[in-house]
């Protein structure tokens, strides 16, 4: 499972296609659009893209001479199935156990100080 997701962390390391993936966030854009909001040429934007392409983070539609990019969320999902939510869990549990040491603390210095 962690091999096929390898093409993914290795799309996510780069700065320049998180903020790809933050745009194509709100929805779908052109190749030409995308390249416009990046201070390189477009053949680096072009090659940014076909990585998230190939790593399944970028679907392409093209229509006519247009290239248009979609985010697919599907590998964002499985990574976190895989490697957040377990931890999400771990740490909400932990917090709760110190939550409930804390109030019962404050209980008896409240029971004390009367």
């Amino acid at each position: 499972m962690d091999e096929d997701l390898e093409p993914v962390w290795r799309a996510l390391a780069d700065p320049t296609r998180r903020r790809i993936l933050d745009l194509l966030r709100d929805g779908p854009r052109t190749t030409t659009a995308i390249a416009a909001a990046f201070p390189v040429t477009r053949f680096a934007v072009m090659k940014h893209l076909r990585i998230l392409e190939h790593s399944g983070l970028v679907l392409v539609e093209r229509r006519g001479r247009e290239r248009w990019n979609h985010l697919n969320a599907v590998p964002l999902r499985r990574i976190y199935e895989r490697w957040i939510s377990g931890y999400a869990e771990y740490w909400a549990a932990t917090l709760a156990t110190l939550k409930r040491h804390l109030e019962r603390s404050d209980a008896r210095r409240g029971r004390r100080s009367r």
